[in-house]
């Protein structure tokens, strides 16, 4: 089996942030597994919202713009794009502030960044939110933030 480099950063990207306390937390950056196997990449969130919370997680590989993976507002409601429905899963635990990302049956196309994003999302210019620095071979990208 050829091993996968599964590099996770995780943002909070917020418009409207009420105050310093909404964010995500990551507390692993970086996972590796092997291809067919299953993986799990963690996210966990705080918010002055009373109101519920919409999570997003995001897909970037190479230098292409970050693609919605799937949104999810209690448990498993939400939605999720067409194109990951059969191996990206997530369901929203609000009483841990929990919204895990599982990868199944993965392929070295899976290899890439993931965000894990606190609504309000960014909806336009997301080129300004952090900075990319490859590693010299190419393979391996290393984030600044």
């Amino acid at each position: 089996m050829t091993p996968l480099f599964i590099s996770v950063l995780l943002a909070a990207m917020c418009l409207e942030c009420r105050a310093q306390k909404d964010n995500v937390l990551q507390a692993k950056g970086e996972e590796t597994a092997a291809a067919g196997g299953t993986v799990t990449l963690g996210c966990l969130y705080n918010s002055s919202s009373s109101s519920g919370n919409y999570l997003f997680w995001y897909k970037q590989d190479g230098n292409n713009s970050p693609k919605f993976i799937l949104m999810r507002y209690s448990g498993d409601d939400g939605n999720t794009a067409d194109e990951f429905k059969e191996r990206f899963s997530s369901t929203l635990d609000s009483s841990i502030r929990s919204v895990p990302l599982k990868i199944q049956k993965l392929q070295l196309s899976d290899s890439a960044v993931y965000y894990c994003a606190l609504q309000p999302t960014v909806t336009g210019n997301t080129k300004t939110l952090y900075k990319n620095l490859w590693s010299k071979d190419n393979r391996i990208l290393h984030n600044i933030h």
